[in-house]
């Protein structure tokens, strides 16, 4: 792929540095006083999921990661990994760590198609839809005048997920979830 400049080296990017894949979750170029510009990045693994704050000099370059995306079918999840399947090839299965991907696990249901991140033909991780639809499976009933909350009640949707939900949500109703910040941001149906 690409040789990357310090200037260029962007969040979102994925790089190699110390030739393993890294992510760059941050960036930033300034100049102090009379010395040569630095970006200061954060990076994380992708295979080990460690993060690192390393600074770039004008005169450096990295090497961009040459990864690929496939789609891939949500199976299961067990306390210790999470499972999936290449989609149209569901003999192709592999499985994530659980504390490398709970975060985004917990938003999808079985069968729930995902982007999943190779770096030389080996998953490193993956990408889920922003929003998602998700049914509501338990919901204390809201109280009349019950509002010093702030007119939230703690509800449990289909995939265990817990999120803070209006006092008009009722169990069955089908609820959409942006799944970058974990909030609940609009009913889809009514029960």
């Amino acid at each position: 792929m690409a040789v990357l400049s310090y200037n260029e080296i962007l969040p979102k990017t994925i790089i190699d540095y110390n030739d393993a894949p890294y992510e760059v979750l941050s960036a930033h170029i300034f100049r102090m006083q009379k010395r040569k510009p630095v970006n200061q990045t954060k990076l994380r693994n992708l295979v080990t999921g460690q993060v690192l704050e390393i600074s770039f000099h004008s005169s450096e370059t990295v090497q961009e990661a040459e990864t690929e995306r496939m789609d891939a079918v949500y199976l299961f999840s067990n306390p210790k990994e999470s499972w999936f399947a290449e989609e149209g090839n569901p003999k192709n299965r592999f499985s994530f760590p659980a504390d490398a991907v709970h975060d985004q696990v917990q938003w999808l249901a079985p069968n729930t198609v995902v982007e999943v991140l190779t770096y030389e033909e080996k998953p490193m991780t993956i990408k889920i839809p922003v929003k998602v639809d998700l049914k509501v499976t338990e919901a204390p009933p809201a109280v009349k005048g019950n509002t010093v909350s702030g007119g939230t009640k703690l509800a449990t949707l289909s995939t265990g997920a817990k999120v803070n939900v209006p006092l008009f949500i009722n169990e069955g109703d089908i609820v959409r979830i942006n799944t970058d910040s974990g909030e609940y941001t609009e009913r889809v149906t009514k029960s």
